[in-house]
């Protein structure tokens, strides 16, 4: 295993969507033929599969500096109604595209800290959004929530709008690691947060947790999945940190990579972690997620409906996802679109009846069948192309570079099908990139992405 991280640990995307962001061709794209994808997506989905929204909530009161999200830092609580109005109007410009009004089967609160926001305001902003739409009767909907500041009433009032998930931000319980990353939060609160939501009715309740953080030991992970097992959440997300320190906004350049784990030392947190958690009951979701069974998660993924979108692993398999907020990324399976990123501009296109999208990506044919593949991959760790509308032109190129994945026993190929082997699963970035044709034809001459492991 050893050598093989050596092998397999280069920079790659980790295909929330294909083509990834850094490959989009802003040549062939354009508001106008937005629009017309997103009206086509519309009526095909929206009887169908219903839609799906998320709504991102950039403010934070203060840095963590693992973070590489688009978030706003300041303490002043008056941004919040403003923010959630500018919102709603967004959402109305989006309304009055769609022929008929949005079904929608899946909402997701992300950030930044979505429980910077008041509960009365977080309720003022899901009664907006349905005063233009309805909502599936099989409606999932989740939002993020910070141990140190989401209240019993913030859970009970989303709880009473609809809301059945929440995910809380752990990384790490080890102080040192915590105060490296300005994360702080004591175990007592995770486990308050965690009753709560479980009283109250929350059918799932998640954490997160990240190895190859600065100054993280084995020992933390460890001891982080212990105090996980105590209390007993049905889904994790088992992320690997991700050191981007390029990227404009975060905190990372406030530590070196001195201080970071070696690629080998982050594989072995992984598989320790990995060891922990399915002897304690947890079954392996996809890349990086782990959920008991009773859980939506695992039980999408025995049924084969797993999906994944810019919001990660879904149970929910909806084609059209509109992103609100800064910075949020729309998907309407045709085509992809991404909101500015400043505060200030995004307020002045909204209040002047613009869709806020700066930049975005028309799929061809070719992407949407890598898409598929890649999509297959993620989700199920298996893809094939016995249909014709399966096939692309440098499939045999494909097939070719994963050869030497097939040497390593990290892939089984037969005639027309690749399966990931158990031990491929830690390097499914890397075979997913074997069929990213945009990746292969322009190398980064920058960095891009965070390393594979």
């Amino acid at each position: 295993m050893c050598n093989l991280v050596q092998k397999y640990n280069v920079p790659g995307p980790r295909y929330t969507s294909y083509p990834t962001v850094p490959y989009w061709d802003m040549s062939t794209f354009s508001g106008k033929k937005w629009e017309e994808t997103l009206k086509q997506s519309f009526k095909e989905s929206n009887g169908k599969d219903g839609i799906s929204l998320y709504i991102h909530l950039p403010f934070c009161e203060s840095i963590c500096t693992f973070c590489g999200c688009h978030k706003r830092i300041t303490k002043r609580h008056e941004v919040e109604v403003p923010y959630i109005n500018s919102v709603l109007k967004e959402w109305s410009l989006y309304c009055n595209l769609f022929d008929g009004k949005p079904r929608i089967k899946e909402l997701h609160l992300g950030g930044g800290t979505p429980t910077f926001f008041t509960p009365e305001n977080l309720v003022m902003l899901i009664d907006g959004i349905f005063k233009r739409a309805t909502k599936d009767k099989d409606a999932v909907f989740s939002f993020e929530g910070h141990p140190n500041n989401t209240s019993k009433t913030h859970l009970q009032a989303l709880y009473n709008v609809g809301f059945s998930k929440v995910s809380f931000g752990i990384q790490d319980y080890n102080e040192e690691v915590q105060k490296a990353i300005h994360r702080i939060q004591p175990f007592a609160n995770v486990k308050n947060v965690s009753k709560w939501a479980h009283e109250i009715g929350y059918t799932s309740v998640g954490h997160d947790i990240i190895y190859g953080l600065p100054f993280q030991k084995l020992e933390h992970i460890q001891e982080t999945v212990a105090k996980t097992k105590e209390l007993k959440p049905d889904r994790l997300a088992f992320y690997s940190y991700a050191h981007v320190p390029w990227l404009k906004g975060n905190g990372q350049r406030g530590y070196r990579d001195a201080d970071l784990p070696s690629a080998k030392v982050k594989r072995d947190m992984y598989e320790k972690g990995k060891e922990l958690l399915l002897q304690a009951g947890y079954h392996e979701i996809g890349m990086d997620h782990f959920a008991l069974e009773n859980d939506e998660l695992y039980l999408s993924m025995k049924e084969g409906n797993l999906h994944r979108n810019f919001m990660g692993y879904t149970s929910s398999r909806t084609r059209l996802m509109v992103g609100l907020g800064v910075s949020s990324i729309s998907d309407s399976w045709y085509s992809f679109a991404q909101n500015v990123k400043g505060l200030e501009e995004y307020n002045h296109l909204v209040d002047n009846n613009i869709i806020p999208i700066y930049r975005g990506h028309i799929l061809t044919d070719n992407d949407q069948i890598i898409r598929s593949h890649i999509l297959n991959l993620m989700c199920n760790f298996k893809t094939s192309w016995y249909q014709a509308n399966e096939i692309f032109p440098e499939l045999e190129e494909v097939l070719f570079k994963l050869k030497e994945m097939e040497k390593d026993n990290l892939i089984q190929i037969q005639e027309k099908e690749i399966e990931v082997r158990e031990q491929g699963r830690p390097f499914i970035r890397n075979i997913c990139m074997a069929f990213d044709m945009l990746l292969h034809k322009n190398q980064p001459e920058k960095k891009l992405f965070s390393m594979t492991i």
